[in-house]
């Protein structure tokens, strides 16, 4: 976990706020912003990008899990999750609204920020995750691209698999264009002389 932290801190109670934000602060971190209700907590996120989200199921307007579910959903912050409840049913939803974290009120120090490292170590991970499943699904649509595109050069020209392949990265080599807009080109000129 980094040294300082920006926060947002969504609770409806005032006090409970003002307890979780001396913690905080002692702690070095900052409370960028303090929201009474999910819409807030949700409009600060995307305006501030803090590092984590502090945030209380039951709120008015909007409440916790709802506004987590949209933060985690748009990738905005990891959400740690606060209620003075420790139902199934709220653990639950929790779960689902894809929350990083659980603590049940009162907050004690000792709880907070072991909770606070493991949500943002997590929300690191998922990150990291996501951007590793996007270059894979790159690689797979490059890959079904370049099928294609050599199917069409080895009937157009009676080139083996391996020619067509070797041809294609000569040219995009040549042409300084990655294969892929090789093989997009090479699949837009057949379907446009068919």
């Amino acid at each position: 976990m980094k040294n300082t932290l920006k926060v947002v801190l969504a609770d409806d109670e005032a006090l409970i706020r003002l307890d979780i934000r001396e913690m905080l602060t002692e702690a070095g971190h900052e409370v960028a912003g303090e929201a009474n209700n999910g819409e807030d907590a949700v409009a600060m996120t995307r305006a501030l990008q803090p590092d984590l989200v502090i945030m209380d199921v039951k709120m008015p307007q909007m409440d916790g899990l709802t506004a987590s579910k949209i933060i985690t959903d748009e990738h905005l912050a990891p959400v740690l999750l606060l209620t003075a409840y420790s139902q199934q049913e709220i653990v639950s939803q929790a779960k689902s609204s894809g929350v990083l974290g659980y603590l049940v009120k009162p907050v004690r120090e000792e709880q907070l920020f072991p909770a606070m490292e493991i949500a943002i170590s997590r929300f690191e991970e998922i990150k990291a995750l996501g951007a590793e499943l996007g270059l894979l699904k790159e690689s797979l649509e490059t890959r079904k691209l370049l099928d294609r595109a050599k199917g069409i050069l080895m009937s157009a020209h009676g080139f083996t698999e391996q020619e067509a392949y070797r041809k294609m990265q000569q040219y995009s080599m040549n042409r300084r264009i990655s294969i892929k807009e090789l093989a997009e080109a090479v699949i837009a000129s057949a379907l446009k002389n068919k």
